[in-house]
């Protein structure tokens, strides 16, 4: 067996469930789940049309580069979305769902001929990025979020001697479970680390179209262009970014996504995905197509988010403390005046108001003395308007019974 497989840890929820083991939920209430970060707004009829209607393309291979039309929608997207114009031939590749492509990118760029490589991760973080790191054979390097930064990672803080061993960043803006969006100036430090390093950037941006202010947050891709990184011999060096349809259209159980940027990096995607096969079923490339080009179910989407957080979130500051994210469909909630630990605080209001929470901790490691998730609570507000609004009202009560 592959020895790297025993430095995996148990993913998140495998850890709740341990948690719960024993627990009867108080009857009186129906379950609410805040815990997993699956969209539960309605699929567009438009989409499931356009899946619906092309499942004749079940009947060929497809090929791992994907068809010219979900390439050309995809680069279109981007150039829309944020005014960067990609050769869709070249520097867009789709992937059956960003997951997938997030812990293939390590096998394909790390060198395991290099003794001690490492993959840095923020932290808290997404647990892909991690298992990624071991099962390539590197070593995860968390960076801590910083609440004084708005949970921003200070790449500064990096001793000297680490950085010549960064093969690999994973950067997530908006950030899981944080919701903080990266600035131009955090964007400028990071490609200044790579340009001297020689590191490949990762960007994970899934959540980059649910946010909570006017202005929507800054791509990798974008800052990349407007530092003039996107001319010369080698466009976007060292950048590749990866998106998906689970939360901008709310089809999660499509695992329909894309990787773009710099088009050597993407060739190579391309080879190693070839070997794994990682292509794209037609019918869902059809439907991909329909989603990307349309922005009308995007904004519903995203008020319908606003909406709610605009309800929930001044019920919770009531109990508890928690702000209104950069950005994503989490509140990152610390939970320590309540006096009980992140476990205690899920596994209690569990038992006794039956909605499920994810403690923070599950979602980080310790890492320089200190796990930044510790105290803290991941709230997942997936559901329609009615039952995160009965969530909230429910913890409200459970914090002011303690």
């Amino acid at each position: 067996m592959n020895p790297h497989l025993d430095k995996l840890h148990p993913y998140p929820f495998e850890k709740l469930r341990r948690l719960f083991e024993g627990v009867t939920p108080n009857p009186e209430y129906q379950p609410i789940s805040l815990g997993i970060g699956e969209p539960k707004h309605p699929t567009p009829a438009f989409i499931q049309k356009a899946l619906a209607h092309n499942l004749q393309g079940m009947a060929t291979y497809p090929t791992t580069h994907g068809s010219d039309p979900l390439r050309s929608a995809i680069a279109n997207w981007i150039e829309h979305r944020y005014g960067v114009e990609l050769d869709a031939a070249t520097q867009v590749l789709p992937v059956n769902g960003s997951r997938e492509a997030l812990f293939g990118i390590a096998h394909c760029v790390i060198d395991g001929a290099r003794p001690g490589a490492l993959v840095m991760c923020p932290n808290p973080f997404y647990q892909i990025y991690e298992g990624a790191a071991y099962l390539s054979g590197a070593a995860p390097w968390f960076v801590n979020s910083d609440p004084a930064r708005n949970f921003g990672c200070d790449y500064g803080s990096v001793p000297a001697d680490v950085w010549p061993n960064v093969q690999l960043m994973y950067i997530c803006s908006p950030g899981n479970p944080t919701g903080a969006t990266l600035s131009m100036d955090d964007w400028k430090q990071v490609f200044e680390l790579s340009d001297r390093y020689g590191f490949v950037i990762a960007a994970d941006e899934c959540y980059s179209e649910i946010y909570h202010g006017g202005s929507a947050p800054l791509g990798a891709l974008e800052a990349a262009r407007e530092l003039g990184r996107a001319g010369g011999d080698n466009p976007y060096a060292n950048l590749v970014v990866f998106s998906s349809l689970s939360k901008r259209s709310n089809v999660p159980g499509m695992r329909s996504g894309f990787v773009a940027g710099n088009a050597a990096i993407v060739k190579k995607f391309l080879l190693y995905r070839t070997y794994c096969g990682g292509a794209m079923s037609p019918p869902v490339q059809a439907a991909s197509v329909a989603a990307w080009s349309d922005e009308s179910h995007v904004v519903e989407n995203r008020n319908k988010y606003r909406e709610k957080f605009s309800l929930v979130t001044p019920l919770l500051k009531e109990v508890m403390d928690v702000e209104l994210p950069d950005a994503g469909f989490y509140l990152w909630a610390d939970v320590r005046g309540s006096g009980l630990s992140d476990e205690e605080f899920a596994r209690r209001l569990y038992a006794e108001y039956n909605v499920t929470v994810l403690p923070g901790s599950y979602l980080a490691r310790d890492a320089h003395g200190i796990n930044p998730g510790t105290g803290r609570i991941r709230m997942a507000l997936v559901a329609e308007i009615d039952e995160g609004l009965e969530a909230a009202q429910r913890i409200v009560q459970f914090c002011k019974d303690l």
